[in-house]
């Protein structure tokens, strides 16, 4: 039984955390070597153990090094390779797979499904008393229905919007049927979004919104309550189940069942998402969508997907479920695991999300390492734009720079306002005003003179406030740009003297068909719609369909190359029905014309 500090009075107890490498594994082997009553085996998918410099591996580099522990390669569709881990222990701790790839789902289903199968059958062939399955609150969700206060008496719908979720449902039955068969006790722990130190799902997900400007918007109403579980929390309610069904007094009571596991502290799940953003330097979300609205736009996008046959994006957590866990209340009652096991927390909410903030340093906003980090590799459209290498602009005086991309793409929301505002007051003053371009223009520069020369005249501190001074530097043109301006410009004369060369030579009818479709469409837009209204366009695309792009990447992708291969077969069919004939009249002819020359001029002599 346990002490009342928490600590085990028994013999060492031989046990096996099998994916203990994945994240709540990595807790609960760190927490049992730290309670000292335990013999851990741990036991996952790669063939040998790469440790790093965390404080929980370096305990288990020394709990290996006292053969308090050990490692075990074991692959869970194997039966042979986990009777082997599983010889001699009396409890296992069935944890998350990791690394799985989302696509394929006869992996996943071997490895989660299957491999419940081999397990229970391995646990009863090597007379394991004690199995403990690690599940996830998420089981008794479907996805469109808020859940207050949900206790045990919640089934399972078993009609999931969510493949891991499926599986996860499938392997905690199995494991709950298998209890009381050849001796085996089993029970199942359902924590609700666990998060910590480890996570490579809910904050790097996160962080990786925030990184692209998604992370500022609110879907729903922002009241949605939700449960939060720490992990080393959930990592102490595995020991309290194991110890619960070792015990004669109330093992009857846990055997067989599932227990939901949280801190006990529901909160609004986008004021917890508020409080790690902010944590790690990002801006709070603060614009709210109507939930109708982010549920028709994402239902678009499913059905685009699924008519282009797009995979879906290989990550633990999709953005569709992100949307269901976002826009739901979803709490737990813990009283049955409390009565039950004899769990509460033993790690606080505020406590755990200060851990989890600063193990997450590195992805901070200002941290140097966030720039080398794997969720800041550029997007196509940032590329397109420059990807803030080549085309920046000069905008203080210590040189610092601003990638175009991070202006039209919303990175920083006042950044990008500012420009756009500065846009459309130039777009106002030069084509709305009511004067020509010439009197704009130098309209403008009296007016900028006389702010200038006005400016000069301003004391250095006014008020207690300091008026910084304007430096020479900022009216000079730097050399790298102009460059690439004269290059460009270079660029485009030389590309339409090629083509014209190209039309003078007459015999590429499709390049003809090109320029006099080009030409054709630019005299319909300006017969259509005056330049002003062109100008006006551009400058509201621009900041708005590279952003747009960006969010569904794939999906436009996908209609792009639909249209790409039906303009190839128009273009297929009107050169084999159209231009080939015309072409061989005007050969004939030329034929024709050559055979008939000399006759002329014979008849002249």
């Amino acid at each position: 039984m346990m002490s009342k500090d928490g600590l085990f009075s028994a013999i060492p107890t031989t046990c096996v955390v099998l994916n203990g490498r994945g994240f709540v594994g990595r807790s609960l082997v760190s927490r049992l070597l730290r309670l000292g009553n335990w013999i851990v085996r741990v036991a996952d998918s790669a063939h040998s153990l790469q440790l790093d410099s965390s404080e929980s591996d370096s305990l288990l580099a020394d709990a290996i090094s006292s053969s308090r522990a050990e490692y075990r390669h074991v692959d869970v569709r194997d039966v042979s390779q986990i009777k082997r881990a599983f010889e001699g222990a009396s409890v296992v701790f069935f944890m998350d797979s990791s690394g799985l790839d989302m696509s394929d789902f006869y992996n996943c289903y071997m490895v989660i499904v299957q491999g419940a199968k081999n397990v229970i059958n391995a646990c009863r062939e090597c007379r394991v008393r004690r199995l403990i399955y690690n599940s996830t609150a998420d089981v008794v969700f479907d996805g469109s229905h808020d859940i207050y206060n949900g206790d045990e008496s919640l089934t399972c719908h078993w009609k999931f919007q969510d493949m891991m979720c499926d599986l996860k449902a499938q392997a905690e039955a199995l494991v709950l049927l298998a209890n009381d068969i050849d001796g085996l006790l089993t029970c199942a722990l359902r924590p609700s979004n666990v998060f910590g130190p480890g996570d490579k799902q809910f904050v790097p997900f996160l962080v990786n919104l925030a990184k692209y400007g998604r992370a500022k918007f609110i879907l729903g109403n922002g009241e949605n309550m939700s449960d939060f579980t720490y992990v080393e929390n959930v990592s102490h309610a595995h020991i309290c189940a194991a110890e619960a069904l070792d015990s004669r007094m109330v093992f009857v009571d846990v055997a067989g069942k599932a227990f939901f596991i949280t801190n006990l502290k529901p909160m609004k799940f986008w004021e917890f998402v508020s409080l790690i953003l902010e944590g790690l330097g990002y801006q709070r979300p603060i614009i709210r969508l109507p939930i109708r609205l982010v549920w028709y736009i994402f239902l678009l996008v499913k059905w685009t997907r699924h008519s282009l046959g797009l995979r879906s994006h290989n990550h633990p957590l999709s953005a569709f479920y992100f949307v269901q866990l976002a826009t739901h209340t979803r709490t737990f009652d813990c009283t049955s695991a409390q009565k039950h096991i004899g769990y509460s927390p033993i790690v606080s909410q505020e406590e755990g999300v200060s851990s989890t903030i600063e193990s997450f340093s590195h992805l901070a906003k200002d941290s140097p390492l966030a720039h080398y980090s794997d969720l800041n590799e550029q997007s196509k459209v940032e590329n397109l734009l420059g990807g803030g290498k080549v085309a920046r602009y000069q905008i203080d005086r210590h040189n610092k720079t601003v990638p175009v991309a991070d202006i039209l793409l919303w990175r920083d929301e006042k950044q990008s306002f500012t420009y756009f505002l500065a846009l459309v007051l130039l777009f106002y003053w030069f084509f709305l005003s009511g004067r020509t371009f010439i009197s704009s223009a130098a309209n403008l520069l009296l007016l900028v003179s006389i702010v200038l020369f006005g400016y000069g005249f301003l004391p250095s501190n006014i008020f207690g406030l300091k008026v910084p001074s304007i430096p020479l530097s900022s009216f000079e043109v730097s050399e790298t740009p102009l460059k690439n301006s004269i290059a460009t410009i270079a660029f485009l004369w030389n590309w339409a003297i090629l083509n014209l060369r190209t039309l003078a030579k007459g015999d590429d009818w499709k390049n003809f068909i090109k320029v006099l479709l080009k030409l054709y469409l630019a005299k319909l837009i300006l017969i259509w719609s005056s330049l002003t209204a062109v100008i006006a366009v551009a400058l509201v695309f621009s900041f708005t369909a590279f952003f747009i792009y960006e969010q569904y990447e794939s999906e436009l992708d996908g209609l792009a190359m639909l249209l790409f291969n039906c303009t190839k077969q128009l273009k297929s069919l009107l050169t084999c029905n159209l231009l080939a004939p015309v072409a061989s009249f005007l050969c004939n002819l030329r034929i024709l014309h050559k055979h008939n020359t000399p006759n002329v001029v014979k008849d002249r002599q």
